[in-house]
């Protein structure tokens, strides 16, 4: 088993996400992405691209996602997206928004 800190990892990279997949696993099968929202953030970037599927999950805070999907998500809510779809989230808190996204690749995709 190969432990990965992926916390540890997000707050090094510069965007505060870090995306665990094939070089970390050597499979394209799937892959975990884990984000932190800055407090008060705005416009972080969610398209999955073609051939793959996403679904994110809201950890900790609260987002509000524009785009191909609008609303509210707070801790423990998901939504699902697809392909070329985008949406924008954005930390409307005085605190951190964590948030994690399982993908992997729709019918056709690699």
């Amino acid at each position: 088993m190969k432990k990965i800190d992926v916390v540890k990892r997000a707050c090094e990279c510069e965007g505060k996400e870090y995306i665990l997949g094939y070089d970390d696993t050597g499979s394209h099968a799937c892959y975990l992405i884990y984000g932190i929202l800055s407090p008060k953030e705005s416009r972080r970037l969610i398209k999955p691209g073609k051939g793959h599927e996403e679904i994110l999950l809201i950890i900790k805070g609260s987002v509000k996602v524009t785009g191909a999907h609008t609303g509210f998500l707070k801790a423990g809510e998901a939504f699902h997206i697809i392909g070329d779809e985008e949406c924008f989230l954005e930390n409307t808190e005085d605190c951190e928004t964590v948030y994690i996204i399982s993908g992997g690749h729709s019918e056709g995709g690699h």
